[in-house]
């Protein structure tokens, strides 16, 4: 099944985060968009959480870095970190070809509701026009 950016609630720290039902659990797939990469270029290294990691909304849970710049990830969520892809910092060219499929970076079991400040693509891409 291929995600579809358009269907994804983003944050203002520009993760992405997709909510499916999984095994009977209420999961967030988190990546970082498309915007984002293409703003850092030429990425370097990622950082990834350890699995069963707490988080809260707004926790720092990793980072990203490139040549340009190293830049914090950010949690959309509140719960329990219970995946991370692994192949992900050996393989960041393929955030860069596909940021919404290959390109997630962690699952949550949540805890509650997304934050209430993701955007819906619409005004995400608003965001990223005017600071473009």
């Amino acid at each position: 099944m291929s995600r579809d950016s358009k269907q994804l609630r983003y944050a203002e720290t520009h993760e992405w985060v997709d909510v499916a039902e999984e095994n009977g659990e209420r999961i967030a797939t988190i990546g970082i968009s498309k915007f984002a990469i293409e703003a850092l270029n030429d990425l370097v290294y990622m950082d990834l959480p350890e699995v069963g990691r707490k988080l809260a909304i707004g926790d720092e849970f990793g980072e990203v870095e490139s040549v340009k710049a190293v830049s914090p990830l950010y949690s959309p969520v509140a719960g329990e970190v219970v995946a991370v892809h692994t192949e992900l910092p050996d393989n960041l060219e393929g955030l860069n070809e596909d940021p919404y499929e290959f390109g997630w970076i962690l699952k949550v079991k949540l805890d509650g509701e997304p934050a209430e400040t993701l955007m819906d693509h619409a005004t995400y891409e608003k965001q990223c026009a005017q600071a473009g």
